[in-house]
């Protein structure tokens, strides 16, 4: 499989910004090494999660007796001399080897000990090399950027946009954006609103929904209530997205019960009709699917919780499809048991179906054991049809046994 530069770049990146939460470079490190291990296997990049950081490590004694300008120059030719070999990589095909994976580690780790002004120069650097291909310089500079935006979100920003003129509007820089707002709202949604009013006609590219999203993702946080007003400030034409990104801000029961209600005053606000409608089902919608996720004890319970409506409850149904699959059957019995409608008929159907294709041994055994009644008929129907194709005896069994 063939695999750009950028994209190697994204996926690195995509470790260490979910690793940036704490101010311990190092410890940063390990706790993305799993998540980063997950992403890379995607694109068929091997990393042994289980390795010790090697390479080049910076204590902070070295990095304040050192030069520091040096040091980041050091850096920028070191980055410019891997992504040139990886540029040979990509033209010889197939994912890096375990020794390219393993220097690519070190990099990131020398990186996140350089502060904002020696990624600045960095920046610098990168961008004067004339030996790059534009490819392989814009990941590089989105990827040093993507460093900057978890601690220093403001410094990010000014990065992108100096730089907008050299990178290509991609779905890397989108992601920096998206990420360097979403930080600086956590911690000053205003400041934040106010730099995208002030810059979103000077980079429409970069300042999108994606970008404002961003926004939303970061106050919901602290402050659901203000993230959904934000929704209408921001003139948003998604507002699916801006409804997940809010749910998924809510990470315990707790949470989502404050973002619950901030919902149902959001809610009111909004004219009756179709546009209410419609946002009520996509944010009821989100929000169970995440309760769901969290497993059937906790999310069962904070869904009943909730003090649901029917049409509402038919919404939650269709949002249970990133459950874990050996639940099935007690999210199947715990939807049967409050059947409110042909939606969640249809959802129980969908959800025999998945289970089935997945592993039609425990599903078949767990039909068996279900006693009698409309969910047991409801789900031997979508069985059989899932099996009819792979066991055509055992289908035709269990559809006679359909009243």
């Amino acid at each position: 499989m063939k695999i750009s530069i950028a994209l190697s770049l994204l996926i690195l990146g995509l470790g260490s910004v979910l690793g940036w939460q704490d101010h311990q470079r190092h410890a940063r490190v390990r706790a993305s090494r799993d998540k980063l291990v997950a992403e890379a296997a995607k694109f068929g990049i091997t990393l042994d999660a289980t390795q010790k950081e090697g390479g080049v490590h910076v204590t902070k004694r070295e990095r304040e007796h050192g030069d520091k300008e040096a040091d980041a120059r050091n850096a920028a030719t070191g980055f410019i001399r891997f992504a040139k070999e990886m540029e040979a990589l990509e033209k010889k095909g197939g994912p890096p080897d375990k020794a390219t994976q393993k220097k690519s580690m070190e990099f990131m780790e020398r990186l996140m000990a350089l502060n904002p002004a020696q990624l600045k120069i960095l920046i610098a650097e990168v961008r004067a090399s004339k030996d790059l291909k534009e490819e392989s310089r814009d990941g590089l500079i989105n990827f040093s950027i993507m460093m900057l935006a978890s601690d220093h979100p403001q410094t990010a920003l000014a990065l992108l946009t100096e730089s907008s003129d050299d990178l290509k509007t991609n779905g890397m820089s989108k992601a920096v954006m998206c990420s360097s707002l979403a930080k600086w709202a956590k911690d000053d949604p205003a400041a934040a609103l106010a730099w995208v009013r002030a810059n979103s006609a000077k980079f429409p590219d970069l300042v999108d929904d994606q970008a404002k999203c961003g926004i939303i993702s970061g106050a919901a946080i602290n402050d659901p209530k203000l993230a959904f007003k934000l929704i209408g400030e921001l003139g948003l034409k998604d507002g699916d997205e801006a409804f997940r990104n809010i749910a998924n801000a809510a990470k315990t029961p707790e949470e989502r019960t404050t973002t619950l209600a901030a919902l149902r005053e959001h809610l009111a606000t909004l004219p009756e009709g179709e546009i209410r409608d419609k946002a009520s089902k996509s944010a009821f919608r989100f929000l169970m699917q995440d309760a769901a996720e969290e497993g059937f004890e906790a999310g069962s319970k904070w869904i009943e919780s909730a003090g649901l409506n029917s049409e509402q409850l038919d919404e939650t149904y269709s949002s249970l499809y990133n459950i874990k699959r050996e639940e099935s059957g007690r999210w199947v019995e715990w939807m049967g048991a409050k059947l409110t409608g042909e939606k969640s008929k249809i959802s129980i159907r969908r959800l025999i179906q998945d289970w089935t294709e997945n592993d039609y041994q425990a599903a078949g055994k767990w039909l068996a054991a279900t006693p009698a009644g409309p969910t047991k008929n409801i789900s031997i129907r979508s069985y059989a049809e899932a099996v009819a194709k792979y066991e055509p005896e055992s289908a035709a069994q269990w559809a006679m046994t359909l009243p």
